[in-house]
């Protein structure tokens, strides 16, 4: 890794003048990343189907089996499907984007990889941080909602567990334990090696769609068409429950569904001919699961009112979708036709998580990996276990974050964050194209994005658009997000970046501090925006956190700002 930054220096050297904190990852490194072999590497064991199976196992999951029930309780009712439809467009778009930066950088990173190569490094910054934040986050909603999935199997065999060890604070418990422990048994797993998580995805992948299959057929004969009715019911006076703008901001939850093609990015070190296979990886995954979502909205909301989705029993839809399969009597109880289905489907889905939670986590890990390699964050991150050949290191720290959160976060709040990380990564990965497109017209590359600049431009479009319909908590939390990994790129990584090691006094660092004084002012209007949203009498403790942030960071950013005025004079 030393060696080519040692040859690239003279023209990281050249570029470092003129670029600053936007200083851009030459293309030629990247080659060399992509071409590293050797005990201290990744290993590459990936093929084509390897990495469909890794995006399926990812994308099945907590968009499917989890938030879908909410999502149709909450802001779209049977229009769910719409909000399916609405997000597999943008995704379509996006994926496109993506499979074009995968077969020109095959290199492991994802998005965080793309950016730095065309839009420099303080972006690649921003990026890479909101990707920590959609895999942390989407590996915490999975891992709840297959807490709630075994609550239910249990039970089903005459075994019920304590409640408050179930649920998180916020949902009457005190800690979701079982959350937690299948945290740390998929981190184990990772850490054991690539080509032993990809044998049990495979399996467990099959199994999954299979599952779905039986799902689809068996509960078609039972769809109500008075469940369909309203197809779209009226909204409630406030944005996004229901209506037409409930089913964007159910499009903008339920998009992290398609988190997957994503996680296949990451893995482009341990891919076999990654220029031809990546692509084929993101757009086949992409493909099938949308296939596979919009039929199983249809059965669920089909065979279920909406409304029975509501509160805990939401976020475990798939059984109480089977528990409305069967012959209704006089009195209007249902007797179940499948009784055995119900715990042989929710046993699949048990198995079937865990290879979402393996996924999101080894694409965690592998954004953290280049990230330290790069000098943005610390070199312990980027170590490889020298028997393994994985990033332990990495994948031990965000076992023990990851298992907290999922003890101590509800899912709803999880998956809401998920969604705006994945659409911000998404649009900045759309406009990567438009500028790749001109800074890099000659690169070679397997596969290229059509319709440029229509399909770049319509995926930031759609994206934006099902940010808008998000809560305003969210957007909150997204700030607070990133004014936090703004300050630990301002500490650490300014410092310590390869490209530009050897510089004592960077060029940049004014749009950094504006950077974080405009995040400061962002996070007193969301902070505000939400308070209005959710009534000035209701909790204000979102809109007092927001507030300290501001300040606290406002003023931080601005003494930064005076200390280099100062030292320029």
């Amino acid at each position: 890794m030393r060696l080519f930054f040692v040859h690239l220096r003279p023209i990281i050297k050249l570029t470092s003048r003129i670029m600053g904190l936007f200083i851009k990852k030459p293309f030629a490194a990247l080659e060399v990343e992509a071409n590293e072999s050797g005990s201290k590497t990744l290993k590459r064991v990936l093929g084509p189907w390897g990495l469909i199976a890794l995006g399926v196992g990812a994308i099945i999951g907590a968009g499917l089996f989890s938030i879908t029930g909410t999502v149709a309780a909450e802001y779209t009712g049977p229009a769910i499907t719409l909000s399916f439809i609405i997000a597999a467009v943008g995704c379509c778009f996006a994926g496109l984007c993506y499979a074009e930066f995968a077969s020109m950088i095959p290199v492991a990173g994802s998005a965080y990889t793309y950016s730095y190569a065309t839009m420099g490094e303080l972006i690649a910054w921003i990026i890479g941080w909101d990707l920590v934040l959609e895999y942390t986050v989407a590996a915490t909603t999975v891992s709840i909602s297959w807490s709630r999935y075994l609550v239910v199997f249990l039970q089903g065999i005459g075994i019920d567990l304590p409640p408050e060890w179930t649920a998180c604070p916020w949902d009457g418990g005190i800690a979701n334990i079982p959350a937690a422990i299948i945290v740390i048994i998929m981190s184990l797993f990772l850490v054991r090696g690539t080509q032993e998580s990809s044998l049990v995805n495979n399996i467990i992948v099959f199994l999954k769609v299979s599952v779905i299959l039986i799902f689809v057929i068996l509960g078609w004969q039972f769809i109500n068409a008075e469940n369909y009715t309203p197809y779209i019911p009226a909204n409630t006076g406030t944005l996004g429950e229901f209506g037409i703008s409930g089913v964007f901001r159910g499009a903008a939850v339920v998009f992290f569904a398609f988190l997957g093609f994503d996680a296949v990015s990451t893995a482009a070190q341990e891919t076999k001919n990654p220029e031809r296979n990546m692509p084929i990886g993101i757009l086949m995954s992409l493909l099938v699961c949308t296939v596979l979502y919009i039929l199983f909205a249809h059965v669920m909301t089909g065979v279920a009112n909406y409304t029975d989705f509501a509160g805990q029993q939401g976020i475990a839809p798939v059984a109480v979708a089977i528990d409305h399969m069967g012959p209704t009597d006089a009195a209007g109880v249902i007797t179940p036709a499948y009784p055995w289905l119900n715990r042989a489907i929710v046993m699949a889905i048990l198995f079937g998580y865990c290879s979402v939670i393996m996924v999101t986590l080894l694409g965690q890990s592998r954004v953290f990996l280049s990230m330290s390699r790069d000098g943005l964050l610390p070199p312990f991150f980027s170590k490889i276990h020298p028997k393994y050949r994985t990033p332990a290191h990495s994948n031990l720290l965000f076992m023990v974050i990851v298992s907290i959160m999922a003890a101590f976060i509800p899912a709803r709040v999880a998956g809401e964050m998920v969604s705006i990380g994945t659409l911000f990564a998404f649009t900045l990965v759309c406009a990567g194209i438009l500028i790749v497109r001109k800074s890099m017209p000659n690169v070679e590359r397997a596969f290229k994005t059509p319709f440029v600049p229509l399909v770049p431009i319509l995926g930031i479009l759609t994206c934006l658009c099902m940010m808008v319909f998000l809560p305003a908590d969210t957007w909150i939390r997204l700030v607070l997000w990133m004014l936090v990994g703004l300050d630990i790129y301002a500490l650490y990584g300014v410092k310590h970046s390869k490209l530009e090691e050897k510089v004592s006094r960077r060029k940049g660092l004014t749009i950094l501090n504006a950077i974080g004084i405009g995040l400061s002012v962002l996070s007193v209007i969301t902070g505000l925006w939400h308070q209005q949203t959710a009534g000035w009498d209701t909790d204000k403790t979102l809109l007092f956190i927001s507030f300290v942030f501001a300040f606290t960071h406002c003023a931080f950013y601005v003494w930064r700002m005076w200390k280099q005025t100062r030292t320029k004079a």
